[in-house]
């Protein structure tokens, strides 16, 4: 019975991670200049590349793996712009969580 129960939930986790899935294509723009800010490994996008878009919030539990990605919240970092709970920009001196449903 344990090897069924291993298996079957091996299934049922792999059915989890891979409920994202391709929803489309977009064409990349060059960015304006200077506007490429590759701080912190960060890439730019290509001009005419096309990058694969994915729709998806897989469900969360308390098992759910993480992927943690460091990002600039200061004005001109490479977290993007202001931050959504405050409307501002926050130092790097200063440990900010960003939270992310998929």
């Amino acid at each position: 019975m344990f090897p069924f129960l291993t298996v079957l939930t091996a299934q049922v986790l792999e059915g989890r991670l891979q409920s994202c899935n391709q929803s489309g294509k977009i064409r990349g723009k060059k960015p304006p200049p200077g506007q490429c800010n590759q701080e912190n490994d960060s890439d730019c996008c290509k001009q005419g590349k096309l990058y694969t878009t994915y729709k998806c919030s897989p469900p969360v539990s308390g098992s759910t793996k993480a992927v943690l990605t460091i990002n600039s919240f200061q004005k001109g970092g490479d977290g993007g712009g202001l931050s959504e709970c405050d409307n501002q920009y926050h130092s790097d001196d200063t440990p900010v969580v960003a939270l992310s449903t998929g």
